[in-house]
């Protein structure tokens, strides 16, 4: 039996400069399935997405899906794209091992915790603060430099990641400090700074965009003060998820927030493609 993509549809050309088109996935030309490519809405055009695929149940299970998706890697190779992704939901236990067997690898994940009624108390000795105008500038750089970096070390090049870090901060802070909805704060310890937190309230749940211990400060339990910060203000704020991302290997960050009962939703997976 040949797996092939039909394309349903012309090749689209989006207002956000990406393009992108659907296929159906057929055997010995019976439609089985569907899949959606396009390329990447901050990355570029040399970067592809797998948006969607999918396989009717009665087809599965019978390696239609890794056919599709290597037959979706000679596409986009077509449209000059040096590197494919997809984003997995953690309960899609086969599509994740589908993309491990292709060669794919977690960039980065996903994870929410469900949030009680009572903020939770900080440790004694430390205390929540909101960061001043002199603090964030300096903040605000430090922290775009180093987003830029976790991403040029996990594959992705450096004017891109660049690129990336700028545009992202742009569109989540375009009223810098004062932009609604988004709390920077400072943790104190016995009235000496410890870390900073950056958590935003607005939107169906808050979320944690960046958290960090100072360098000297590390090694006790101030990271832990500094998520239980978060909570207690998206508590306060009406809020009851609170999400982050961790890039993959960052094993300090991973094992603090699972043991403070944060769960994977989903895995950020990517593949260069030769």
């Amino acid at each position: 039996m040949t797996t092939t993509l039909r394309p349903a549809e012309p090749l689209q050309q989006n207002p956000d400069g990406t393009r992108s088109r659907r296929y159906q996935v057929c055997v010995n030309s019976r439609p089985v399935g569907t899949i959606h490519l396009g390329t990447h809405p901050v990355f570029g055009a040399a970067v592809a997405r797998i948006m969607s695929l999918r396989i009717e149940e009665p087809d599965r299970r019978r390696g239609r899906g890794t056919v599709a998706a290597l037959a979706a890697e000679e596409v986009v190779r077509g449209w000059g794209c040096r590197r494919i992704e997809a984003t997995v939901p953690a309960d899609a236990g086969p599509a994740f091992r589908l993309a491990t067997a292709l060669g794919y690898v977690v960039r980065n994940r996903g994870m929410e915790k469900t949030l009680g009624d009572t903020p939770p108390a900080l440790p004694e000795g430390s205390r929540g603060r909101a960061m001043t105008e002199e603090e964030f500038r300096p903040w605000l750089a430090k922290g775009q430099e180093d987003y830029a970096r976790e991403w040029i070390e996990r594959g992705v090049p450096e004017a891109e990641a660049r690129a990336k870090a700028e545009k992202d901060h742009a569109a989540l802070l375009p009223e810098g400090r004062d932009t609604e909805g988004m709390l920077f704060s400072v943790l104190e310890h016995e009235g000496a700074a410890v870390g900073a937190l950056w958590l935003a309230v607005r939107g169906e749940q808050a979320f944690v965009f960046d958290v960090e211990t100072d360098p000297a400060h590390r090694g006790r339990g101030h990271g832990r003060s500094l998520m239980l910060l978060a909570e207690a203000q998206s508590i306060a704020a009406g809020q009851r998820t609170l999400g982050l991302n961790v890039f993959a290997g960052n094993t300090p960050a991973e094992r603090l927030y699972e043991s403070l009962g944060y769960r994977t939703t989903l895995y950020a997976m990517y593949k260069h493609l030769l």
